[in-house]
């Protein structure tokens, strides 16, 4: 049976590097100092979401209904997944302004998704809920 190697150290969390690789047929194996690919130091849920993600071909609609999440949530992973591979995400206000066609209720939850996840605080919230309102 073989693991996913770990990413990260337990004892410090700093990353860990590939110090040895071998092949299974022919035994033959590589030392050196390397590192994992960028989709190898995702945790499980993060991969299996990307995995649903390329199956539905980016169609949210259809994450939404093979995984049975909300619009919102599936953006907020999506844009989780976006930030772990180190690629910047657009703002919470910049967002909800492009999506003049979305309903207001998804915008509400989509702000109190962000709020849950810890990326807006509390007074953020309220600031933009209150937006939503005018």
């Amino acid at each position: 049976m073989k693991y996913k190697a770990p990413s990260q150290c337990p004892i410090c969390r700093d990353e860990l590097s590939i110090t040895k690789m071998s092949c299974s047929t022919c035994k033959t194996s590589l030392e050196g100092d390397f590192t994992g690919c960028k989709f190898c130091k995702l945790p499980g849920e993060q991969l299996e979401f990307i995995e649903v993600f390329i199956k539905c071909r980016g169609n949210i609609k259809d994450v939404e209904k093979e995984l049975g999440i909300s619009y919102p949530t599936v953006r907020n992973r999506l844009e989780t997944v976006i930030q772990a591979l180190g690629y910047s995400v657009e703002k919470i206000e910049d967002r909800t302004d492009d999506r003049l066609s979305q309903n207001m209720a998804e915008k509400r939850q989509l702000i109190l998704t962000a709020l849950e996840n810890g990326e807006l605080t509390s007074e953020e919230a309220v600031q933009q809920l209150r937006k939503l309102g005018k």
